[in-house]
C-alpha cells in the first residue's frame, strides 16, 4: 500500500516499498496492454492537508488532475475529510 503520511491518508495504488517512479513503471498501462473498460473509484481519508498533498502527489505521477477529485467532504470525525476520484479505465 502506498502511504504518504502517518496520519491516515493513503492511496492503495502500489506497494509502499516500491513507488511507481522507483519501479520504473508508468501509471498508464503499456501500449500492448488493453485494460478492460470500466471505472475505478479511489477514496482518500485524512486531514485536509494530507489529503491535498496525496492528490498533488498522484498528480505529479501523472495519474489524475487535482480538479478530477471531489472537494474535501467531512467524515464527521474531528479533523478528517475524504476526497473521491472516479477514474475511467480503458477506451472511452
Amino acid at each position: 500500500m502506498f502511504t504518504l503520511s502517518t496520519q491516515g491518508a493513503a492511496a492503495s495504488t502500489v506497494p509502499a516499498a516500491e513507488p511507481i517512479a522507483e519501479m520504473g513503471r508508468s501509471p498508464i498501462p503499456p501500449a500492448g496492454l488493453k485494460p478492460e473498460p470500466g471505472q475505478v473509484r479511489h477514496l482518500l481519508f485524512g486531514t485536509p492537508s494530507i489529503v491535498q498533498s496525496t492528490i498533488q502527489h498522484l498528480y505529479s505521477l501523472g495519474y489524475a488532475e487535482p480538479n478530477d477529485w471531489s472537494r474535501p467532504l467531512s467524515t464527521g470525525r474531528p479533523g478528517e475529510v475524504m476526497a473521491i476520484l472516479t477514474k475511467r479505465i480503458g477506451p472511452a
